[in-house]
């Protein structure tokens, strides 16, 4: 039977709310549950994380929760009727003003009022993810007057970005040095920092977790110009990256979205970060029941170009049927892996190693590539191991076995790593290897005679103190034969 490789995020939303919708977008293959913190209360928040451990719970698998943070994020205000149509040529103001009117058929007020100090004469204004722009005419001190370009229905709240970037927001904004407390006492696995600008916002974001007790990794998303010129030290101050491609390709143009796409996936994968493809993956799923050929095709690429994982937004949050979507993504991505490329990667096998667990890992992968083998089984405390082996395309599974639960679930965003709780019921690593391994030949994982390759520390309950590999075969009662047989290998 085919594993899965590439991981899937499906946002929560009202459409996932009914507890049965929620077990059902688990089952049909989703893997990390994500909590967009910019829509929904504190509260309805906090409840979706608590109904996650209990459905995962009750289905016995590991999930993580990725919370995303709201960032600082340029929106309109509201309108007096809820929205306005523009029409190209009409003269529209942002009003900067500290308290404006709701707005009307000439102006609207803004969340940011230093908008005016960025912005000048010529700048074009891109509104609702560019489906409506205005060129900026002049800016004053109470307001942007804009001349309409690309026309449409405006409503409240929606976004604006600036072409070409240069805004002098910071990446932590105000809003979310309230809500990264909250998030930790949901207890999310993983942090999403929105618009961060260089490598001092994701260690800002990493301080404030900190402060609050939580250990939950940090993931930055790209989808500002500026995080594209110091893409380098962001991906190195993070533990994984987002490719938000909304944001993003409003800001530099869709034309050069995909080759940003395939340039930041690269990087953070030289940078052995985690890397996740994301927004409007599935969009014509929000009705749909099928995907289109161009969504069947993206989802596909992502998968060729190695991103851990691909991310579902709206499509699960308000969409018609969210665990038909999920089994849609599931079943693309299955297929793109039968037909990707797994050969490792030659500039990994040449790097200087820094850690003795990141060696043990590739040359793990080395050995996974040159000798058949059905498995990889690694007994790892924090899941670091398991986060280097995966680092290797490769079409072997490995097997990540952990007595930790929050390792498990940060082990459920790795590519082609499938946490597995395992208590290691003895201090002795040559037993805790024995049942490691019959309970996956219990979960019909391997089975005997399968040749699979062990990773482990000299103790158990070591974190970072893996430091040994074995090539064995599984006996028939789960006793391993420590000189196995290379033919056919």
């Amino acid at each position: 039977m085919q594993i899965r490789r590439t991981k899937i995020i499906a946002t929560l939303g009202p459409a996932t709310d009914l507890p049965d919708v929620l077990r059902a977008v688990i089952e049909a293959g989703a893997d990390i549950l994500r909590l967009n913190l910019s829509h929904g209360t504190h509260k309805e928040q906090a409840d979706r994380a608590k109904q996650v451990r209990e459905v995962a719970q009750a289905l016995k698998k590991e999930v993580a929760i990725l919370a995303d943070l709201r960032g600082p994020k340029i929106r309109i205000e509201r309108f007096v009727d809820g929205s306005i149509s523009l029409e190209p040529g009409d003269i529209f103001t942002l009003d900067v003003s500290a308290e404006p009117a709701p707005g009307d058929q000439s102006r609207v007020g803004l969340t940011y009022k230093g908008l005016a100090g960025d912005v000048s004469a010529g700048d074009l204004l891109l509104l609702d993810d560019g489906l409506l722009t205005m060129r900026v005419v002049e800016t004053k001190a109470k307001g942007i007057i804009c001349k309409v370009e690309i026309g449409g229905v405006l409503g409240d709240r929606k976004g604006i970005n600036v072409q070409g970037g240069g805004l002098s927001l910071p990446g932590i904004a105000k809003h979310d040095i309230e809500d990264i407390p909250r998030a930790a006492a949901m207890g999310v696995d993983y942090l999403a920092v929105s618009f961060p600008r260089n490598a001092a916002d994701m260690n800002e974001a990493r301080r404030r977790l900190r402060m609050v007790g939580s250990q939950a990794r940090l993931v930055a998303k790209i989808e500002r110009t500026e995080a594209i010129e110091n893409l380098e030290e962001i991906i190195a101050a993070s533990d994984a990256v987002l490719i938000a491609r909304g944001d993003l390709g409003v800001e530099i143009g869709d034309a050069e979205l995909p080759g940003l796409q395939k340039l930041i996936t690269s990087k953070s994968l030289k940078q052995n970060r985690v890397v996740i493809t994301a927004t409007q993956m599935m969009q014509s799923m929000v009705e749909s029941p099928i995907p289109t050929r161009a969504e069947v095709l993206d989802v596909a690429n992502s998968v060729f170009d190695g991103t851990d994982a691909v991310m579902l937004s709206a499509e699960t949050a308000v969409g018609r049927h969210p665990q038909t979507v999920v089994g849609a993504m599931n079943r693309i991505c299955l297929g793109a892996e039968r037909h990707a490329d797994t050969n490792l990667e030659i500039d990994q096998l040449t790097a200087q190693f820094q850690r003795i667990d990141q060696a043990i890992a590739m040359a793990a992968m080395f050995m996974a590539t040159h000798v058949s083998v059905q498995a990889i089984v690694a007994l790892t405390e924090s899941g670091s191991t398991a986060q280097w082996l995966s680092r290797v395309r490769s079409s072997v599974p490995i097997f990540a076995l952990s007595p930790a639960r929050d390792s498990l679930r940060r082990m459920a965003l790795y590519r082609g790593v499938y946490p597995v709780a395992h208590d290691f019921p003895s201090a002795d690593v040559e037993e805790a290897l024995v049942e490691g391994v019959r309970l996956l030949i219990q979960q019909e994982y391997i089975k005997a005679g399968d040749r699979i390759i062990l990773t482990m520390g000299e103790h158990t309950g070591d974190e970072g103190g893996t430091n040994s590999l074995r090539l064995v075969q599984v006996g028939e009662e789960g006793d391993l034969d420590y000189n196995p047989s290379l033919n056919n290998a």
